[in-house]
């Protein structure tokens, strides 16, 4: 048999691509970082005209997208900086990572055979710039599919139902609604697809070289597996669109191997052939995955682009407002997780408005409040909120007067912010 251990010298490149940077980081077999480096999509790659790593459409409501290409030469200029480190890629055993979920990737025909010849003497943004059928990848901020996902919903046999089968209601963000979007809106581009990939399957895909696998714990994000089979549902499949599976691939679990690092990274930066590429994942599992969670009641609170509360249950019950996924490192339970749009953006937002940008300004305005603010308590939404689902504004609350007390405002007084006081939350 051959051997498989690792050397104890070996190291281990993790990769995070989120919705507004790339990053890296290198840890040895203890575990301790040895290096990292990061991309910031705005600022790194201005050429892309990004406003938080994302496009808004101007011209059709709740439309938000990335452009696709820019992940591939935020990869590359993340290897070129570590090449003039003198950075020993050699030493590297294996290679994985985790990316924003939901969001999905179309592949135009011919694609495959791009990713198999890639030529080490170039980059690889020079080599893909026109393997996809869809040049803005749609992403969990997106809330453009409603129409689709009610469309979805009724063909499997209700909301509920669908939550059932696939662990969620049928939302925007998902890929399910997504596809059925492009197929019904432009069924030519549809018909151009050789492959779908969620931004976790396809960051793997250029490591490996092909198309690699979705995982079972983010492919439960799509409204296309079945939660208990972890196989591809052909009632949501049929729902969706037509020849889907065969755009979908395969289904395997978070930790399997993906495949041997393609050999255009060997030739180019000196990894050893042994590197092996782990399957990716999303940000969420991954998270729970490294925090060890573990035990049914467990839960854990992510504060980022978007905020969640995740944690681990023993069984699967259908919910119209939570998510389930199959864990990605235990068969025998499940992740749950709530999920809020407005996190990191908006608090900045709120901070840049009332407090000119500084967190410092903002504590002193925090401390000078009343523990409890009275009563008083807001909601705060440059997006469009999941959960609760309400529009874009500030919806202001008495709690000791709740259904009397709603005082929202629209986008134009959102504008009109001005620093808090006693009788503002």
């Amino acid at each position: 048999m051959e051997d498989c251990s690792i050397p104890q010298n070996s190291l281990f490149l993790g990769f995070d691509c989120s919705t507004q940077s790339l990053k890296a980081t290198v840890l040895d077999a203890n575990l301790t970082i040895v290096g990292t480096e990061i991309v910031n999509f705005d600022s790194d790659l201005p050429h892309y005209k990004t406003k938080d790593g994302v496009y808004r459409d101007p011209l059709i409501n709740g439309r938000i997208v990335s452009p696709t290409l820019m992940w591939v030469e935020a990869l590359d200029i993340i290897l070129e900086r570590f090449k003039r480190l003198n950075f020993d890629f050699a030493k590297v055993a294996a290679v994985s990572g985790s990316a924003q979920q939901h969001g999905s990737v179309y592949w135009k025909k011919g694609s495959a055979k791009m990713l198999s010849s890639l030529d080490h003497k170039k980059s690889l943004v020079d080599q893909l710039h026109d393997a996809f059928s869809v040049k803005e990848s749609p992403i969990w901020m997106d809330c453009s599919s409603t129409q689709q996902c009610r469309a979805i919903e009724e063909a499997i046999g209700g909301a509920l139902e669908l939550s059932r089968l696939t662990g969620s209601v049928a939302h925007e963000r998902y890929a399910g609604p997504q596809i059925r979007k492009i197929f019904e809106m432009q069924p030519e581009v549809y018909r151009d697809t050789e492959r779908i990939s969620l931004v976790s399957s396809f960051m793997a895909s250029l490591c490996i070289g092909g198309y690699a696998c979705t995982d079972h714990t983010d492919g439960a994000g799509m409204n296309l597996m079945d939660i208990q089979s972890r196989d591809w549902s052909k009632l949501a499949l049929e729902a969706t669109a037509p020849g889907l599976e065969e755009k979908l691939g395969k289904l395997a679990p978070a930790h399997a191997v993906a495949g041997p690092l393609a050999s255009y990274y060997v030739d180019r930066y000196n990894f050893s052939k042994k590197c092996l590429v782990i399957q990716w994942s999303g940000d969420n599992p991954n998270s729970l995955a490294g925090l060890t969670l573990n035990t049914p009641g467990d839960l854990a609170i992510s504060l980022g682009t978007s905020d969640t509360v995740f944690g681990i249950a023993n069984y699967h019950k259908p919910s119209l407002e939570g998510h389930v996924f199959p864990n990605p490192v235990d068969t025998e339970t499940y992740m749950v997780m709530l999920v809020y749009k407005n996190g990191s953006l908006t608090r900045e937002d709120v901070r840049n408005r009332c407090a000119n940008g500084s967190w410092d300004v903002f504590s002193d305005y925090l401390r000078q409040t009343p523990p409890l603010n009275g009563g008083k308590i807001g909601f705060y939404y440059k997006e469009h909120e999941i959960l609760p689902p309400l529009p874009v504004g500030f919806h202001r609350y008495i709690l000791d007067n709740y259904s009397d007390s709603h005082a929202g405002v629209n986008e134009h007084e959102v504008a009109q912010f001005d620093p808090p006081s006693e009788d503002k939350v």
